[in-house]
């Protein structure tokens, strides 16, 4: 145990209180207007970012941009060993940064590619590849800045194989780097390889497939059912699609998933010991709580609904 552990373990368990929590998330989806509950938004924690006046995505937006920042302020506190390892689980925001990057492409004028982009998460030292990314013009282009960076070659230059590849890739790289996080690691690509693979009945490029293969075995990506892929799937990875025999049914595997990562979350950032085990709980819980409040407004901007909504879908 180091004194920056200690002190990481510390700072780590002060952010996690500063979440909003179910009952704060049910009360801001009652409030029944994207307009109040972003005004009710800025009154909390997440109103370093948050702002009044912001419509819904601007405000979904700001709340990740808010966990990514308490994750900045966090890295400041770990050790090298810890650093890494948050920048990898921030590879998510480079994710994100990329769909936006190709959601611009799409959606805009072939003569103004950035126009409608959403503005890009800022990374800052826990950046791995967005700087060299983000003056890509074009897919081809992207694809070859992919292939020089960490990300590596997503076997193709299409917007589809640029995003299942990085999210497998992803999910792959962070089972192999810290252990706590492989049943989620897991869990995300099997929904991935239902939803994309079996449901959507494509075939993912080559790279994509060995990082399924590695995380998931060689022939879960051959499944003809979702019932097939569950049966397939070793049990670090089953848990997420048990039970799910129709694509009707992904949406509430993908809300269990979140639950899963709840509660283990919630033991890890419980444990006594220092290290990254008990920081990693609390940034998984941080997200937990950024991904119900990101529900939490979509749900106020459709009239807030009966109680439990938010329950059922977050």
């Amino acid at each position: 145990m180091t004194a920056s552990w200690v002190a990481a373990g510390v700072r780590a368990r002060a952010l996690g209180r500063r979440r909003l929590g179910r009952v704060g998330a049910r009360s801001l989806a009652a409030t029944g207007s994207v307009d109040a509950a972003v005004e009710a938004l800025a009154d909390t924690a997440y109103g370093r970012d948050v702002r009044p006046g912001q419509d819904l995505a601007a405000a979904q937006h700001a709340v990740a941009a808010c966990l990514l920042w308490n994750l900045r302020v966090l890295a400041g506190w770990l050790p090298r060993e810890g650093v890494d390892a948050v920048r990898l689980l921030v590879r998510w925001f480079e994710i994100a940064n990329v769909d936006a990057l190709l959601a611009a492409w799409h959606d805009a004028e072939p003569a103004s590619p950035s126009a409608g982009a959403a503005p890009a998460y800022r990374l800052g030292t826990l950046g791995t590849s967005w700087t060299a990314l983000s003056g890509a013009a074009s897919m081809t282009d992207l694809r070859d800045r992919l292939a020089r960076t960490p990300w590596g070659d997503p076997g193709g230059d299409g917007r589809w194989e640029v995003q299942v590849c990085m999210r497998l890739g992803w999910a792959d790289r962070l089972a192999a780097t810290v252990p706590a996080t492989q049943q989620w690691a897991a869990g995300a690509a099997a929904l991935l390889l239902a939803r994309e693979a079996v449901v959507g009945g494509r075939a993912l490029p080559q790279p994509a497939s060995a990082a399924a293969a590695r995380l998931l075995g060689v022939d879960a990506a051959g499944a003809g059912s979702l019932p097939e892929l569950a049966a397939r799937l070793p049990a670090t990875a089953r848990w997420a699609v048990r039970g799910v025999t129709h694509r009707d049914d992904l949406w509430a595997a993908e809300t269990r998933w979140w639950r899963r990562v709840e509660d283990d979350a919630s033991a890890l950032a419980r444990s006594a010991r220092f290290g990254f085990e008990p920081v990693l709980g609390a940034v998984a819980l941080l997200a937990v709580d950024a991904w119900r409040v990101r529900a939490a407004l979509e749900l106020a901007g459709r009239g807030g609904g009966p109680p439990g909504v938010l329950d059922a879908v977050a």
